[in-house]
């Protein structure tokens, strides 16, 4: 038995060694390939002036292989505990990231790793030089560790500027982002996530280059058999002054100040400055703010949860474009353009009372001033409210008044619209919001939407409301019974406040600088954009983003006219000259209005809207300030911080 197990191990030798030489041989020197993605250099954010708002800078970072975890007794927890303690760091954030997000025992974004299962877990980044020599030289601790160098974005802040809710920041692609890119996107790279660094991603990122490699059965890299070499992403260019971002934002941040030491809130506010000639972005400030270096690395959870804690104000969202507040009396450019459909005389004279009952209820001037017979002209430089009350309820009777079945012969919804409130504008930043012009349609499926709640507060009121403000329960019931009911209709009270700004109507901030922009140039509604080209890295190859016109608003030239003198006369002797008091109007002609929209419950939020110079239109500048007091008060002086640095701009 022992000759004849030998005989065969010598004939299944002789037999491979022999007669299947060649067959084994080639299966030794046959490889494989593996394609191997290299991410391209992410293109530059720059200013008007060329300089770089957002850059590249290279960083460490730390990986483990995924096999490296699977294959521990402990998944990995050991290694990766010895990896944080080398590195200084806590261990948990470590440990949160070797979980692919979705995956079961994954914490929540952005703790988790959302990036390719197939590729090694990046669980520390911005790591510091020294201690990671310390990991690479002992391989033996750390098996399947790594670390690579990677690019990461920086932020100049050229002059101070801040600007980030308009730059945006990037994040590790997910695996959901690499299957719904059809190849566009490998494992390896990063994306925009908001603002700049998202709406212009694919111009920004570039193309990956791919190195394929010869692989032999032992896993060995034999060669290089084919390759492509990453393109660098474009630069985008934007319209975005420095100096005047840096002003806006500064100017915003003092009125927040000043505000709050006035006994104001003061929680929230914008401002924006646009060419009125094409529509381009020059400066856009949002308050609250945060450093956008934030995102640098990944964020942490902390860092996450103070962004969007609505304690803080929310600091994520953007007050230019994400969120909306009523114009109050800024509005009445828009108003006036309506009564002027309606046949108002624009030169007559109208007396403004302390107020006027419309029905049963008695809306009353801010302050509840009675300036007596004024001009139009005059009516707008001291804001009194109670002569577009009765222009506003002439026209909804006129309509029909509650038997009118749409907006069709509305002249002061016609306006709205025309001017392009209700809509979004068009600029080039994610999360734009789309305001609220409160027309017939809009209120009936409102209420239908909310009408078995509405009605369930008219029977049961508000008990949580009533243990505080007892008052204030039963305001709010009263509106509950009454628009339970015959919450769709369309009251005269909602075409008074139509009028002068209040009630649903809202906008945001950049709104109503493109309707402030439109009635400088003549009419042209432009698309708000912050691009302005697009760049090779080293300045070849500019392509122009072209200005984009919407639309026309129905401003006549006698309409212009008067709006242009009557705003004007706000900068003079209306309710900002004292603001602008010493203000060089005859060289440098400025138009605005003041605005103070009266929120139940809250503070008056504050606005100033305006465009200049007069005689040679340039800029609109909007700045808002929320539960800030008068437009006066706190958002003109803001303003005017901000006309003095156009001015001295040239």
């Amino acid at each position: 038995m022992v000759i004849s197990v030998f005989g065969l191990l010598l004939g299944r030798l002789g037999q491979v060694q022999l007669a299947q030489h060649t067959a084994y041989a080639k299966a030794a020197a046959a490889v494989t390939t593996r394609t191997l993605a290299e991410p391209a250099l992410r293109g530059r954010i720059l200013d008007a002036q060329g300089r770089p708002l957002v850059a590249n800078a290279t960083s460490l970072a730390v990986t483990v292989e995924r096999a490296s975890l699977v294959g521990a007794p402990d998944g990995g927890r050991a290694l990766v505990q010895r990896i944080a303690t080398a590195l200084g760091r806590p261990a948990e954030p470590l440990w949160d990231k070797t979980f692919s997000c979705g995956s079961p025992g994954a914490p929540a974004a952005p703790r988790c790793f959302a990036g390719s299962a197939y590729q090694p877990v990046p669980i520390a980044e911005q790591v510091d030089p020294a201690r990671a020599l310390s990991l690479m030289e002992q391989p033996e601790s750390y098996p399947g560790v790594s670390v690579v160098t990677e690019a990461s974005r920086t932020f100049p802040a050229p002059g101070g500027v801040n600007a980030a809710h308009l730059l945006g920041y990037v994040d590790r692609v997910s695996a959901a982002d690499v299957t719904s890119s059809g190849g566009v996107l490998s494992a390896d790279e990063v994306v925009g996530r908001d603002g700049l660094e998202a709406e212009y991603d694919r111009v920004l990122r570039g193309v990956v280059g791919t190195t394929t490699v010869a692989i032999d059965p032992r896993g060995i890299v034999t060669g290089r058999l084919s390759g492509t070499d990453p393109v660098p992403g474009r630069d985008v260019v934007t319209h975005l002054s420095g100096p005047i971002q840096v002003t806006a934002e500064q100017a915003l941040a003092q009125a927040v100040t000043s505000a709050r030491g006035a006994g104001y809130a003061a929680d929230s506010g914008a401002a924006v400055v646009l060419d009125v000639t094409n529509g381009a972005v020059v400066a856009a400030a949002s308050y609250p703010t945060y450093d956008p270096k934030t995102w640098t690395g990944g964020i942490t959870q902390a860092n996450l949860d103070a962004l969007e804690n609505p304690a803080a104000g929310t600091p994520l969202v953007s007050r230019v474009t994400g969120a909306v507040m009523p114009p109050a009396s800024t509005f009445k450019v828009v108003s006036t353009t309506a009564a002027a459909a309606m046949g108002v005389d624009l030169g007559g004279t109208y007396d403004c009372t302390s107020n006027v009952q419309i029905g049963d209820r008695v809306f009353a001037n801010y302050e509840s001033h009675d300036y007596g017979v004024l001009s139009l002209e005059r009516n707008i430089e001291v804001s009194c409210d109670t002569i577009w009350y009765r222009f506003a309820y002439q026209s909804w009777l006129a309509q029909g008044g509650l038997t009118a079945a749409d907006d069709a012969a509305d002249p002061f919804v016609t306006a709205a619209k025309a001017y392009g409130l209700g809509a979004p504008t068009g600029i080039d930043l994610p999360g734009e919001v789309a305001g609220r012009i409160p027309d017939r349609a809009s209120k009936r499926s409102s209420w239908e939407h909310t009408k078995a709640q509405t009605c369930a507060r008219a029977t049961n009121g508000y008990p949580e409301v009533a243990a505080t403000d007892p008052g204030r329960a039963d305001y709010l019931k009263a509106l509950a019974v009454e628009s339970c009911t015959s919450g769709w209709q369309y009251r005269a009270g909602d075409a008074v406040n139509f009028a002068i700004g209040q009630g649903d109507v809202a906008v945001t901030p950049l709104q109503l600088a493109r309707v402030y922009a439109a009635v400088a140039n003549g009419g042209t509604l432009w698309v708000p954009q912050v691009a302005a080209a697009t760049q090779d890295q080293d300045g070849s190859h500019l392509r122009q983003v072209s200005p984009v016109a919407a639309g026309t608003v129905p401003l006549t030239p006698e309409t212009r006219s008067f709006l242009t003198t009557a705003l004007q006369g706000v900068i003079t002797s209306g309710t900002a000259s004292g603001v602008f008091t010493g203000w060089p109007q005859a060289d440098y002609p400025l138009a605005g209005k003041t605005g103070s929209a009266e929120v139940f419950g809250k503070q008056a939020t504050s606005w100033f809207a305006s465009f200049g110079p007069v005689d040679n239109p340039r800029y609109a500048v909007v700045v808002m300030v929320a539960q800030a007091g008068t437009g006066g008060s706190t958002a003109a002086p803001a303003a005017r911080q901000i006309w003095e640095a156009l001015r001295a701009a040239g």
